[in-house]
């Protein structure tokens, strides 16, 4: 058997998740065009939505359990 005869399958693994990867982000990415397209927004909001299909909406829990590190708006406190 040669070297070229060998499978190397971390590298196949890799290619695999890499493949997927694209697939996810390519779907991702086309549904928020789709959105966009169907809600009629302009350029900037298009582009907006469709750079920050990535992102994923706070569940509750997350929004209530958590402590405040900071203030939402620190500069408004300080004018009471």
């Amino acid at each position: 058997m040669s070297k070229r005869d060998v499978i190397d399958f971390s590298a196949l693994e890799k290619e695999l998740q890499a493949a997927v990867e694209s697939e996810r982000r390519y779907e991702r990415e086309n549904q928020a065009k789709l959105r966009a397209v169907s809600q009629g927004v302009g350029y900037d909001q298009f582009r907006g939505l469709v750079l920050s299909s990535h992102l994923k909406p706070l569940e509750k829990k997350d929004k209530d359990r958590a402590p405040r590190k900071q203030p939402w708006n620190p500069v408004a406190l300080g004018n009471t």
